[in-house]
């Protein structure tokens, strides 16, 4: 069904171990995912993971070459909820603020932008320069969901994998996807002490 079907992407900024986390948490769910990678992408989870690219690809429903711009989700009559990029570089956020369509990650974000769908970039750059912010204002004004992975510190996190749960739990929260994974804020102040 198509409102079971997500895009996700991943571009070669830091951070792969996101993407992978939510691929992991939706392989055995009712979710679709149509997964697209860069070749920095590639590139950055061989630097950055244990993983190996065909791991990752092998958590995906199914896989979409980079350059296959006769893809599926090439084309706004593929039905999907939207799409994700995690990790999103910033040159992938100028390709998709300015329209490019280089590669099938561009176009396919250009369909989900065309066709009123949700669009969630997960931008991985600091510091951020004005052309960086210029371009997300650009994308939020158009609808798009900015949300750059930042850690939260008010659930006492003792490993980085729960900071990755929370960071995914909260993007994959824009998509109307709703996993409790990680403690969400209940309104009531403890301090480290107390949490230990």
């Amino acid at each position: 069904m198509s409102d079971k079907r997500l895009i996700v992407a991943m571009t070669g900024a830091t951070g792969s171990i996101l993407g992978i986390r939510l691929l992991e948490l939706l392989q055995d769910s009712d979710i679709e995912t149509h997964l697209v990678m860069s070749k920095w992408a590639a590139r950055t989870v061989i630097h950055e993971t244990p993983y190996t690219t065909k791991q990752i690809k092998e958590m995906a429903f199914q896989q979409h070459s980079l350059d296959n711009q006769g893809s599926a989700i090439s084309s706004g009559s593929f039905l999907s909820m939207g799409m994700v990029v995690l990790p999103c570089s910033v040159r992938t956020l100028s390709a998709i603020a300015t329209g490019e369509g280089h590669n099938l990650i561009h176009r396919a974000a250009d369909v989900v932008l065309k066709e009123r769908r949700k669009l969630v970039l997960a931008v991985r750059e600091s510091p951020l320069n004005p052309i960086h912010l210029e371009n997300m204002l650009k994308l939020s004004r158009l609808g798009v969901s900015i949300v750059p992975p930042m850690p939260a510190f008010y659930n006492h996190p003792q490993t980085i994998s729960t900071l990755v749960d929370h960071m995914v739990m909260r993007i994959l929260d824009q998509l109307g996807i709703h996993l409790d994974i990680s403690e969400r804020w209940v309104g009531e102040m403890v301090t480290g002490k107390q949490k230990e």
